[in-house]
């Protein structure tokens, strides 16, 4: 057995912490059972909680916590996207997050360059990166949650970029600090010179490890072998043989190593071409041997991308109404397909690769007709088909079960019989469901299975299974972590892929570089041959509306809370573990965790649905929000808000009133009045007011034209909320309902509006608290006023603010299905604009999207709407949702200050760079009062800015 890095057995984590924050502050120090609940859960199937958890906010302070671990003996795990699928970001000791303060992300060399620091994900750093038609080389599917961080302990890469444009071909420098806390930038010129300075052992253990390995023929002959695939098991030790300076060594033994050598600060990429013309197109094959075997001769024809599905695949994807023809037409037996792909700089470029590789394409023995498309929208329906099948199996799988994805590699030349292996295996061990696809150009197969872990049988059943996967693919000349990273899931595995030599070489590394052996323990290495069987995650059922979750993680990049308190996985993941505590008779820590998350996991959340855009299994952690507040809801307040329902017509004005009147008084008296009430009772109950608020709106208008082509439901949020202070008065009223009807009357488009509209609203304000009886009286009014007004439903429904439109149809969706409502920066770019004359403007123009618009689609005609009227228009990269979210904003302003701070500064930053005029603009009364409040700048509708060039 390889000696490994002996540690303390008991570290003081108390004297630690107490330091720590000392050092730190007390903000970035937390033994919270909720904070460490929160982030014990990653993506895989592991689950270890954390005794400490600390969020450095620099590279200073990652070094001194990395330092203070050293000396306390304490085991120290480093932790950003959590979309890891390996169990290679938990722990049971020191919890660093590395995502919260470090998302600096510098362009360079007019994009040739990225500096990038490890919580940012892929998706933002390509959004930096598209003005400049460049991207990163890696390119995961995970690539809207998974950061730099990950992509670098990973060697990450992709669907795409193969061996030739992952992390360790791309990356170019790294600021790396070693548990010692030596920090070390290796684009520095002298970098060199202090790493001997610093670490003389280090750097002369890294030569004679060189040393030894090139002495050796048969390890050469291993690691060329191996490095050749894709392969992130172990260590990336191919650093040893490519490189002879000791500093490009420790900066290629980084990548991949999943932090069990260091901590990378930040990397610098060189980038890669973006490539705007593209063909796609899906080729069914009668087998598995078919298709594999024609993956040579695709590579030869040039497609940059040949990712394989495997008959059940396909099964799958036949469930999906969308399937596109040749999929759902196709009885499948043994079929299986490959998505290919042509790219191009120009179109002459992308039609001269089409064409040589034509000939190629009649030859293949396909099943079905050959059809490559460029058009966007039957791409994103064959991409869909790919992508489409985690969310698929996942969301499929039986309650109580795990989602396991998997990824091993072989050469080409033996895909197809390795794809008919595992398939057989999956049969003998009776999984079923069970799919097979990846990345085929690479010979990186992935394949999914549900398992559970609470079962001594099915634990069994799953140790087998991995020992027969295992013998396949290393029979096969293969490696079992192509991409995924070995984590604990393949640790124990690494001697036996590697032999005995490059796996003492490896532990030889550790120790040089870990010496106690602090950093990830039980990641990439173990000597324990079961260790991988051990702390595997239970998954109880616990709510309805979030049982389906497979704690990916990909919805938390978009959650506006994220910075603030809980993201959705997190929510779900601390009710889970409540229902575990309960279950174990810990009912302190149950108490413990349900006390916390009143405040962190059900008042903060926006309930905007933002998560639902990127969970791959479509939940909305705010279907779980409104019932918990619906259940916390007394009966008084139930009966209260349904009276103030039957009433609305008389007390939606009142809220204006009141803004109007505290306008009008100095701005003391009204913030230290709602501040007094605020200090007594419940910050969820009574709203701040603070003097950046409007002045209070009008009367919605009401018209009845003899031939209407449209019926307005003008919200009730402008009758609460004026507009921005100064902003023009239009001729039939003022702010976006004013502007909305200016326009409609100068292009010829007449509105009506419901009978007794002063009375109705969508129900947002009831449905988001879980006022159940209050939202039904609303929907029995507005229902029946709407069928009138629309002749049955023959007229469109236009609403002048996103959130209320988003609202009013999910009122109407199930209650009246023939009523069909739309936003009118929709109904106004469709039917109105193309009537009227703009004249366009020479300022620039600042938009903010809001959650309400991307989840409806609308966004697009958003931003349309700005362009029509200026050549400057500025989408932040880091635009996200307010959080205003209805009163949310006013209730706890802290959470609309989290959410929008990223989005501010990039606004602060646009500003800075137009000297000029500049408007601001979005589509939603409370979202424009959140972002004024962010950023200074008066944010108004985009109707109003379009209502001002159409004079």
């Amino acid at each position: 057995m390889t000696a490994q890095p002996a540690r303390a057995a008991e570290p003081n984590l108390f004297g630690l912490a107490a330091h720590l924050t000392e050092r730190l502050g007390g903000s970035a120090v937390s033994r919270r059972p909720l904070d460490l609940h929160a982030m014990a859960h990653d993506a895989s199937h592991y689950l270890l909680t954390p005794e400490l958890l600390v969020r450095p906010t620099s590279t200073e302070q990652v070094a001194e916590v990395l330092a203070a671990c050293d000396t306390a003996g304490a085991p120290v795990t480093f932790r950003s996207g959590g979309t890891s699928l390996s169990g290679q970001a938990v722990t049971d000791a020191v919890l660093v997050d590395t995502r919260r303060h470090f998302g600096g992300v510098e362009v360079l060399d007019g994009g040739a360059r990225v500096r990038v620091q490890p919580g940012v994900t892929v998706r933002a750093v390509n959004a930096r990166l598209a003005p400049h038609k460049r991207k990163l080389g890696p390119d995961p599917a995970s690539e809207g949650a998974c950061t730099i961080g990950g992509v670098v302990a990973n060697n990450s890469s992709g669907m795409h970029c193969g061996t030739e444009f992952n992390t360790y071909a791309t990356l170019e420098s790294m600021v790396l600090v070693l548990p010692t806390g030596t920090t070390i930038d290796s684009a520095a010129p002298d970098a060199e010179a202090e790493l001997a300075a610093r670490e003389p052992a280090l750097v002369a253990g890294l030569l004679r490890l060189r040393q030894r390995v090139l002495d050796n023929p048969e390890s050469v002959a291993t690691i060329r072998r191996l490095f050749a695939m894709k392969n992130t098991m172990g260590y990336g030790i191919n650093a040893l043989v490519d490189f002879d300076s000791p500093l490009d060594m420790l900066v290629h033994l980084m990548i991949g190593s999943e932090g069990t050598l260091g901590f990378v600060a930040s990397a610098t990429f060189r980038t890669l071409p973006v490539h705007p013309d593209i063909s796609t197109g899906l080729l069914v094959f009668d087998s598995v041997a078919a298709a594999t075997g024609s993956i040579p001769a695709l590579v030869a024809a040039g497609t940059g991308t040949a990712e394989l599905l495997d008959a059940a695949s396909l099964r799958v994807s036949q469930q999906d109404p969308a399937c596109p023809a040749q999929i759902a037409a196709l009885s499948v037996v043994d079929h299986a397909a490959v998505l290919v792909e042509w790219q191009g700089s120009t179109g002459e470029e992308l039609e001269t690769a089409v064409a040589s590789a034509t000939p190629t394409l009649e030859d293949l023995p396909l099943s079905t007709a050959l059809e490559l498309t460029s058009d966007a929208s039957a791409r994103a329906g064959l991409w869909r088909v790919r992508k489409g099948l985690f969310s698929a199996v996942a969301g499929a799988r039986p309650a109580g079960t795990n989602a396991l994805l998997e990824d091993v590699v072989v050469g080409v030349d033996v895909l197809g019989q390795t794809c008919i292996a595992l398939t057989e295996l999956f049969a003998a061990h009776s999984y079923e469901e069970s799919v097979i696809f990846g990345h085929a150009r690479d010979g990186n197969l992935h394949f999914m299975l549900n398992e559970r872990f609470d079962d001594p049988a099915s634990l069994r059943r799953y140790e087998a299974f991995t020992d027969d996967m295992v013998d396949l693919v290393l029979g096969n000349g293969g490696s079992l972590k192509a991409e995924h990273g070995t984590g604990r899931i393949m640790a124990p595995f690494v001697r036996r892929q590697y032999g005995d030599e490059l796996y003492d070489v490896m532990w030889e590394l550790k120790r040089l570089v870990d010496p106690r052996g602090l950093l990830n323990p039980g990641a990439v290495l173990s000597d324990d041959p079961t260790s991988y069987l051990r702390d595997l995650k239970p998954n109880p059922r616990v709510e309805e509306e979030v049982d389906r979750c497979v704690e990916c993680g990909y919805c938390e990049p978009v959650c506006p809370s994220k910075d603030l308190t809980l993201t959705p996985r997190q929510r779900i993941v601390v009710r889970r573990d409540i229902q575990t505590a309960r279950a174990a008779g810990d009912l302190a820590l149950a108490e413990s965790l349900e006390r916390d998350y009143d405040y962190d996991g059900t008042m903060t959340c926006a309930v905007d649905g933002m998560c639902q855009t990127a969970c791959p299994v479509l939940i909305d952690t705010g279907d779980l929000t409104r019932r918990l507040r619906r259940e916390s809801q007394s009966r008084v307040a139930d009966r209260a808000w349904a009276l103030a329902a039957r009433s609305w017509g008389a007390i939606a004005p009142l809220g204006g009133v009141a803004l109007t009147v505290a306008k009008l008084l100095p701005s003391g008296l009204p913030v230290g009045a709602t501040q007094a009430v605020r200090a007594v009772a419940s910050h969820d109950q009574v709203p701040a007011y603070d003097a950046q608020l409007p002045r209070g709106g009008t009367s919605r208008p009401a018209f009845d034209p003899q031939a209407p082509a449209a019926v307005l439901f003008s919200a009730c949020i402008g009758e609460m909320f004026g507009p921005e202070p100064g902003a023009a008065e239009h001729a039939h009223g003022s702010g976006a309902t004013g502007a909305l009807v200016d326009l409609c009357v100068q292009a010829g488009v007449p509105l009506r509006t419901p009978e007794g509209l002063g009375g109705l609203c969508c129900g947002t304000p009831w449905k988001s608290k879980g006022l159940t009886s209050g939202y039904e009286v609303m929907a029995d009014r507005v229902v029946p006023a709407l069928r009138e007004a629309t002749d049955g439903g023959r007229l469109p429904i236009v609403v002048e603010a996103s959130s209320c439109t988003e609202g009013l149809v999910t009122m109407v969706e199930a209650r009246a299905p023939e009523l069909r409502v739309m936003d009118a920066i929709e109904f106004v770019h469709d039917t109105v604009l193309p009537r009227l004359s703009v004249t366009r403007s020479a300022q620039s123009v600042v938009v903010h999207p809001t959650c309400s618009t991307e989840r409806a689609g609308t966004s697009a005609a958003l931003i349309e709407l700005a362009r029509a009227v200026s050549d400057d228009v500025v989408v932040p990269v880091a635009w996200g949702c307010c959080a205003f979210a209805g009163d949310r904003g006013l209730l706890h302003p802290e959470l609309t200050a989290s959410a929008t701070a990223a989005e501010a500064a990039e606004v602060a930053q646009a500003a800075a760079d137009r000297p000029g005029d500049t408007a601001y603009v979005s589509c939603n009364r409370t979202c424009e009062i959140g972002m004024t409040r962010a950023t200074g700048q008066p944010y108004r509708h985009v109707l109003e800015l379009l209502a001002d060039a159409t004079r």
